[in-house]
């Protein structure tokens, strides 16, 4: 692709001179062994809206590297609430990003991974109905799925028991104390909503960071590799997780990663059910209940942060939510600095560190 904005790598040598494709791939990269990557955007001050949107946060430098990540990996992690209201499309690759990817001996297309509680999936969608790749919906055992889901999907079921009242939100369409929505009872799946319940949709740019044809694009005006996002699309967070690693169908989690009697997602039976069907190498893009949980769970081996630099000032919720968790040391790895201003931070765990059941060191 032909490069906008230079990026250039600061840090921890710096680079004199844009960076090419290849150049930006080989510092994200592939591991060796199983691998799960988050990647998100904020502003200077933690934001990860500005007006409910992420229309000022991300540019093409952070759409350039967005679409190398989905290059990378073997599965892309999102929560239901993302795909059911910013309307997924298939996720495709252009041909040069699918001819690296045979050159590297891997599948053409990363695997969708859906994170759901409710099963409240539509089976018409393009996600599921266009998709290159059979998609894979995470839930849990008590989960009903509408007529067709498996049809065009595997559901794999990781966690037993039926939701409770906690789940649910109240007359008012407030959720409960849990998080799970803000006072307009409508939050963000990708958990990024402020305080009036606008979601931001965080932009997805398609494989080669910029919109064609058949992609929607998003009030951000960031480009949809999904077709994720129209201009209404507002989406919930009913799918979402909590900081502790059990998704239910609000989202929320425990954690120790494993579901209870309240209809919760096991997010580490989940993964590693994932890497049975060898997709070791997962990008997660949110929402930040799903970032909280897998935290929690100690499942995230790298964060992949794009810096905006501005102050969106108070309101924004951040790039993770859900209850509290043990803090988890990520050492930096790199620092790459665009022309207009932006960061672009990799945190990655130590290679000598021994990973939890169902995650990885990183390279």
């Amino acid at each position: 692709m032909s490069v906008g904005t230079p990026i250039e790598r600061i840090w921890p040598a710096p680079v004199t001179g844009a960076l090419t494709d290849p150049q930006l791939t080989a510092l994200y990269g592939r591991t060796v062994g199983p691998h799960l990557r988050v990647n998100f955007v904020a502003s200077a001050d933690g934001a990860v809206t500005l007006d409910g949107y992420s229309a000022g946060l991300s540019g093409e430098p952070d759409k350039r590297v967005f679409g190398l990540l989905r290059m990378l990996c073997d599965g892309l992690v999102v929560a239901a609430g993302t795909l059911r209201h910013e309307r997924y499309r298939a996720v495709r690759l252009s041909p040069e990003r699918r001819a690296w990817r045979r050159e590297q001996g891997l599948a053409e297309f990363p695997t969708l991974v859906v994170v759901s509680g409710s099963l409240d999936l539509d089976p018409a969608q393009a996600a599921f109905a266009d998709a290159p790749v059979r998609p894979v919906v995470l839930t849990h055992a008590d989960a009903v799925p509408p007529p067709g889901l498996t049809d065009v999907a595997d559901v794999v079921r990781c966690g037993t028991g039926r939701a409770d009242d906690s789940d649910r939100t109240d007359d008012s369409g407030r959720a409960d104390d849990s998080g799970r929505a803000d006072d307009s009872g409508r939050a963000d799946d990708r958990g990024w909503a402020d305080d009036r319940g606008r979601a931001d949709d965080r932009g997805w740019a398609d494989d080669s960071g910029r919109a064609d044809d058949r992609d929607r694009v998003d009030d951000s005006g960031r480009p949809d590799d999904g077709g994720r996002a129209d201009d209404s699309a507002r989406p919930n967070d009913r799918d979402h997780v909590d900081g502790n690693g059990r998704a239910d169908d609000k989202g929320r989690a425990h954690d120790n990663g494993r579901t209870g009697a309240a209809g919760r997602v096991d997010l580490v039976a989940g993964l590693a059910e994932l890497r049975r069907r060898g997709l070791d190498q997962l990008l997660c893009e949110g929402g930040p209940h799903l970032f909280g949980a897998l935290t929690a769970a100690d499942l995230v081996d790298e964060l992949c942060l794009t810096v905006a630099p501005l102050l969106a000032g108070a309101g924004p919720g951040r790039i993770t939510a859900g209850d509290a968790s043990v803090p988890r040391h990520l050492p930096l790895r790199h620092v790459l600095a665009a022309a207009d201003g932006v960061l672009m931070l990799r945190y990655a765990r130590d290679l000598a560190e021994t990973p939890p059941a169902g995650s990885a060191p990183a390279a």
